[in-house]
């Protein structure tokens, strides 16, 4: 958010081994990095958490489409994503991530705006998860169906889930690893049993006489379930190894993730026949007990809670990250980096993801998804700009993982997930608009407020000088 910033970084030469930014706190260097396997469950969170919410790709679709959107959308979105994230973060690693990119491509201007996207998208994104754990957990116990108790229930997990992150990234991991193989059990053994019951003719159905296709609500269910694969670039500073971990991580989350949702979709699709408006968030329990019985069923609903929380978690941890990332960088004042003295965790970060998140998470599920999407499609953009700026700009500097293409084939890879942010923006509703808007005006408000308190010297922020690159 300012032209001047204060801080070192390590300077570029073509034959250097040194990365071009490191913003590494020395409190981040005193603390445990995350492995491998805790961070590929880390990643695993941030984007999926398993097939709970992609139920709706098929009430508004029809089961062909949302087998082919599940089957194909990950090449066309999930893996430039992850392959643009994996090359950008190993590059310049820190815990400033997208901010730095689009700071580098374009300027201060853009790596401000991009980081209120990114936050807010990110917010709005751990929002839904209460309200997801809950939708899932009115089928066992109905008094979280409305009023005062789902409002209360929905207060509480968030504040109770806040604190476990506060405990720290390296319990964070291992829990997501745990979390993540308690809520996938069920899918396993369900999709199992369900083999002798498919019948293939029901993956090809076009969907039912007289329902009418929602393909806001299709291509928004497809856009939330596959994306935020750049999120986990805000903890880069945190990962053990991250020139060597940080690809491969990236690329089995993406592994794991598309065999996740498309195995359990057609497991389901193909051994129950059902109308297909009942194809709502929270059906894939009530698809157990039709398989397996209703013990498979309790432990669906139990394991969508488990997996909201692990998504909870993952993006929580991102968004207090990338506010420390972005005090490291002088783009927010100083205070926004404070770190627990326990726990060595970003508690101001916390503090206010968590706030903003509480303050969302009462609105209606739809438009929390569509605002999320939004507000992430307009980041997105800037993301894929700015990772073909820096190609054409810096094309000799040392990347320790590099996107296996040059510069044209490059520029028709991003083109097409680009084609999609756009659609996606387009098909949205006026309410969503409406508040995307709101926020751009708002980030924008807040980058030349932040730049006259630093003029002005009303607040602290830390030194930090940007050297140029040099190949």
């Amino acid at each position: 958010m300012i032209e001047e910033r204060q801080a070192s970084v390590s300077r570029m030469t073509e034959n250097s081994e040194q990365l071009p930014m490191n913003t590494t706190t020395k409190s981040a260097k005193k603390s445990k990095k995350l492995s491998l396997i805790p961070l590929i469950f880390l990643i695993y969170f941030e984007v999926a958490g398993g097939p709970y919410g992609e139920e709706p790709a098929v009430q508004s679709a029809g089961p062909l489409l949302a087998i082919l959107g599940f089957l194909v959308f990950p090449f066309i979105w999930s893996v430039p994503e992850a392959m643009i994230t994996a090359e950008l973060s190993t590059t310049f690693p820190g815990n400033g991530g997208f901010i730095v990119w689009a700071d580098r491509a374009f300027g201060p201007f853009w790596g401000s705006l991009m980081g209120t996207w990114k936050f807010l998208s990110g917010v709005i994104n751990i929002a839904s998860f209460p309200v997801l754990c809950i939708s899932y957990m009115e089928k066992l116990f109905p008094i979280f169906s409305s009023g005062l108790p789902r409002y209360l229930a929905i207060l509480f997990s968030t504040l109770l889930l806040s604190f476990l992150n506060y405990t720290g990234l390296a319990i964070v991991g291992y829990v997501a690893v745990a979390l993540g193989v308690v809520s996938l059990a069920p899918f396993i053994i369900m999709s199992g049993i369900a083999i002798p019951k498919i019948r293939p003719h029901r993956w090809i159905s076009l969907g039912q006489k007289g329902v009418k296709r929602d393909w806001n609500l299709y291509f928004n269910t497809l856009f939330w379930n596959l994306n935020f694969w750049d999120n986990v670039s805000t903890l880069v500073g945190e990962v053990e190894n991250p020139k060597k971990n940080f690809p491969r991580a990236l690329f089995a989350a993406v592994i794991l993730t598309c065999l996740a949702y498309i195995i359990p979709l057609l497991a389901v699709v193909g051994s129950v026949s059902v109308d297909q408006r009942e194809w709502e968030t929270g059906f894939m329990a009530n698809a157990a007990e039709m398989i397996a019985g209703k013990w498979l069923k309790i432990w669906i609903e139990i394991g969508a809670v488990l997996s909201a929380i692990g998504l909870f978690e993952a993006q929580l941890s991102s968004c207090s990250f990338q506010l420390l990332g972005m005090a490291d960088l002088a783009f927010l004042p100083k205070f926004f980096g404070l770190r627990s003295k326990w726990f060595d965790t970003p508690w101001v970060g916390i503090l206010l993801a968590t706030a903003f998140s509480l303050g969302m998470s009462y609105m209606n599920f739809t438009v929390i998804i569509s605002s999320a999407n939004f507000l992430y499609s307009l980041g997105m953009l800037l993301e894929f700009a700015s990772f073909i700026w820096l190609r054409r700009k810096f094309p000799l500097i040392k990347r320790p993982y590099r996107v296996p293409m040059k510069l044209p084939r490059l520029m028709i890879m991003c083109l097409i997930p680009c084609v999609f942010l756009v659609f996606v923006m387009v098909i949205a509703t006026k309410v969503v608009i409406y508040i995307s808007v709101l926020m751009t005006v708002g980030g924008i408000v807040w980058y030349f407020f932040i730049k006259l308190c630093k003029s002005k010297k009303w607040l602290k922020f830390n030194d930090y000088v940007e050297e140029p690159l040099v190949e």
